[in-house]
């Protein structure tokens, strides 16, 4: 395989706007027309009048005709631009035949592993198997292998060579880079040399999959294409797109200390650029003598003295990789020449900008390697922040990563993210003749994750709100992508038309938050150029437009067409903006909340708070009396459910406790809670590997975050969360008591827990009581997120707590199951 520079005209940085999704000219085999539904066997695609398939997408999900799952979005996609494709859905991965069952694809596998990572999919947050897999007929749990990506990419190869490979999905995209696996304990290579793929799409990779599949029909190789954005690939060691690029240590871009003073995006003042010239020089051109060029750097990252982990600032002018830097002071005789004249030539604003523009858009940042952030927690902690920091695609530099030692070193490559879609792209997207029903194929099996969306409708994509426990920003990016409210009201009609059980009630108006649709930055050029990793934390931006009138309208226009009885809202409320709009509250309390709505604070204290990137309380109160008051004014009992995360990195025993107490307070019994789950990507799990926080500049002396790891720790924070279990009391007990808080056990309102157990209930904190799990399933339970001192007759019946899930009997327990640590 031979690499060779990105032609010319083909800029991964392009400045020009990206090609519309609609302007493509569709492939010949258009004239095949539109699908029922893909293709998933011989039978159907000889009715379609096939021979072969285009595209054959594998994924680890049912298929389900639908714009919310992925790979049915993609699949409508490319048939849209005239391609034939084929879907294998939840293939057995023990062999390569149920690969073949459409034949050789003519242009290429796509891979993903569905909906979900499959590791989060089949494993709770302790290691244990899940019962159930809520994108499988039937619920089934043994219908996908874990890391599916891997596996179905290493079976498609099996079974055709030669068929050009490309993974995309959630899987694929969080582990673009060397990341941190909780479920192994390690930091693994990325995905891409895992999987032995020849392209990697990460994020919403509409623009990267329609142009990948035009220039493959065009007969392109799949290993010359490296200039779309969003994707990655393997490279040699050292390669360069082209002669005017360089390659620069990511300490240039986030120096662990004080070498290079963190660019403000919003600076108006500029340093002026100075050019030298020669009196007798004929071109009017001169040298630049302040314009310093980023050195090529051979991406070792080398610890400078031997009790530090990172290169060290020093007060001599020499950059991390060792070269002086170039003196910025005006050229004197002296510097010239004796008798020579020196010249210099004013550079305007526009040639400045032009020129850095120039610049970073032909520089890449080597990060650390693989061998490096593997070895050392310090270095892993800072590549992770560095690679945050450029995730903005108005201003993000291509990546690379070393992988390997010696002859076997190659290079992994990440182009910037892609450009997020524009309003009529969405709605295109969205737009697709969707049968909008599970394949004919699994009958009347039912399928959980459609029961659950069906009647949902998705209105915007991306969140700004940074919260470093979610990987929403790392795949969907920070800017908002909103449909037009003429697309999501004829998706209410076409739900009321042709979804089978609608009753008149839409489930959820949402995305990945419920009100942020619409919301971006006041001036796009702050936006292009804006590096912070969260707007609204620690406060909200004053560059952020926060208007709910475009939401309120959409609600207000969805609930009055005709037959829509009622439009709930089942996404997650961010409070902190709704506050900042009394009337989009009283909109949605008095006309869009059916008895609770979710919200999530996560946490009270300061300490895990500022570690999750999440505003203080006070938002939530403010927010508790808007709720309350609209609600009585509504003449409705409305509660809000918090949900809240236990044994995050930041988090002490102490901080349970305040939380715990805060539960009680406010008549709050937890039925479902959450212990932190460390997946691939994520800010937070980088800080509980590496007890850093690259929320700030990472050092071996930075800041230190405590970090639960143990069994024992994590059960009791969860079991602060639950404080009104009795099943819970006994290790609250031993714990108050170490904690010397044995004030709060007792029969008082005061008291957290009584010193008395019920009879029937475990009396001891060992974590593996024997008998215990058979008494849970005997013992009946009559908890409720719904305040304990607000209950009345009148009140919906309490849902019971579900029995512990238990592994499958033809699912082999997987080896980390037994593990006690975390």
């Amino acid at each position: 395989m031979s690499f060779s520079a990105i032609p010319a005209g083909r800029d991964i940085l392009s400045s020009q706007a990206p090609r519309p999704l609609t302007a493509y000219r569709p492939y010949w085999a258009q004239r095949f027309g539109t699908a029922p539904f893909l293709p998933m066997s011989r039978a159907e695609m000889d009715t379609l009048g096939w021979d072969e398939c285009d595209i054959i997408l594998v994924t680890g999900d049912a298929y389900i005709d639908h714009p919310s799952f992925g790979m049915a979005l993609v699949g409508r996609l490319l048939e849209a631009q005239g391609f034939r494709v084929g879907m294998i859905s939840q293939p057995d991965w023990h062999s390569a035949a149920d690969f073949k069952r459409l034949g050789k694809p003519k242009l290429f596998f796509g891979i993903t592993a569905g909906n979900m990572d499959s590791m989060v999919n089949r494993y709770t947050a302790d290691r244990k198997i899940r019962s159930d897999d809520a994108y499988t007929p039937d619920a089934a749990p043994d219908r996908r292998p874990d890391r599916a990506v891997i596996v179905y990419s290493q079976r498609a190869r099996e079974a055709f060579p030669e068929v050009p490979l490309v993974i995309g999905g959630i899987e694929a995209s969080l582990r673009r880079i060397a990341h941190y696996d909780y479920w192994s304990d390690k930091v693994r290579r990325s995905i891409l040399p895992h999987a032995k793929a020849d392209l990697l799409l990460f994020g919403n990779a509409e623009r990267a999959l329609v142009e990948l599949a035009h220039r493959l029909a065009r007969g392109e190789k799949i290993h010359e294409i490296r200039d779309l954005r969003g994707s990655a690939f393997m490279a040699p060691h050292g390669w360069l797109p082209g002669p005017d690029w360089v390659a620069t240590a990511s300490t240039t871009v986030d120096t662990p200390g004080a070498v290079h003073a963190h660019p403000d995006p919003y600076a108006a003042k500029e340093v002026p650029l100075g050019y030298a010239m020669d009196a007798s020089a004929s071109s009017p051109q001169g040298k630049s003598i302040s314009s310093v060029r980023p050195e090529p750097v051979d991406g070792q990252h080398s610890h400078a003295n031997p009790g530090s982990t990172v290169p060290q600032a020093h007060d001599s002018p020499r950059t991390v990789s060792g070269q002086t830097k170039q003196s910025t002071t005006m050229p004197t005789s002296a510097t010239v020449g004796a008798g020579a004249v020196a010249l210099v030539r004013v550079v305007s604003r526009a040639e400045r900008l032009g020129q850095k523009k120039h610049a970073r858009a032909h520089t890449a940042i080597r990060l650390p390697s693989y061998e490096e952030v593997r070895d050392d927690p310090v270095l892993y902690a800072h590549a992770s922040r560095c690679f945050h920091l450029e995730s903005n695609p108005g201003n993000a530099r291509a990546l690379i990563q070393a992988h390997g030692e010696g002859a076997a070193r190659r290079d992994l490559w990440l182009n910037p993210p892609p450009i997020p879609l524009s309003t009529a792209e969405m709605d295109h997207v969205f737009g697709l003749p969707y049968a909008r029903a599970p394949h004919p194929a699994y009958g009347d099996a039912r399928i959980p994750a459609w029961e659950m969306i069906r009647f949902s409708i998705n209105i915007m994509r991306g969140c700004f709100g940074g919260c470093t426990f979610c990987s929403i920003t790392e795949h969907e990016g920070r800017i908002i992508q909103s449909r037009s409210e003429a697309s999501i009201l004829r998706e209410v009609e076409e739900i009321r038309d042709k979804t089978p059980g609608f009753t008149g009630v839409i489930s959820d108006l949402g995305g990945p938050t419920a009100n942020m649709y619409r919301m971006a930055c006041k001036d796009p050029r702050i936006e292009s150029s804006c590096r912070r990793l969260s707007c609204v934390y620690p406060g909200i931006c004053e560059n952020l437009d926060t208007d709910h009138a475009p939401l309120i309208s959409l609600y207000r226009k969805a609930r009055a067409l005709p037959g829509i009885k009622k439009i709930l809202i089942g996404s997650g409320l961010r409070y902190d903006l709704a506050v900042r709009s009394p009337e989009y509250v009283k909109e949605l309390v008095t006309h869009h909340v059916g008895g609770y709505l979710k919200i999530a604070p996560e946490h009270t204290q300061e300490g895990p708070l500022s570690k999750m990137m999440k505003p203080g309380m006070g938002a939530y109160e403010r927010f508790k009396q808007m709720f309350d008051k609209f609600s009585k004014e509504a003449g409705k009992e409305q509660y809000l459910i918090p949900y809240f995360i236990a044994a995050h990195p930041g988090t002490t025993d102490e901080d349970m406790l305040e939380l715990a107490l805060w539960l009680k307070r406010h008549g709050f019994r937890l039925d479902q809670v959450q212990t932190f789950l460390p997946t691939p990507l994520a800010l937070a799990t980088a800080m509980w590997h590496t007890e850093k926080n690259p929320l700030k500049k990472v050092t071996a002396e930075s800041e230190a975050v405590s970090v639960v790891r143990g069994g024992r720790q994590r059960k009791l924070h969860k079991a602060f969360l639950r404080w009104h279990d009795p099943e819970n009391w006994p290790l609250l007990r031993e714990a108050l008591k170490a904690m010397g808080r044995a004030d709060l056990i007792g029969p008082g309102k005061r008291h957290l827990i009584p010193a008395w157990q019920p009879a029937g209930t475990t009396t001891s904190s060992a974590l593996h009581q024997p008998g215990r799990i058979a008494r849970l399933k005997q013992r009946p339970t009559a908890e409720s997120t719904v305040p304990a001192r607000r209950s009345t007759p009148s009140a919906p019946a309490k849902p019971a707590r579900a029995a512990p899930a238990r592994r499958h009997p033809d699912v082999p327990r997987h080896p980390l199951s037994r593990r006690k640590g975390g």
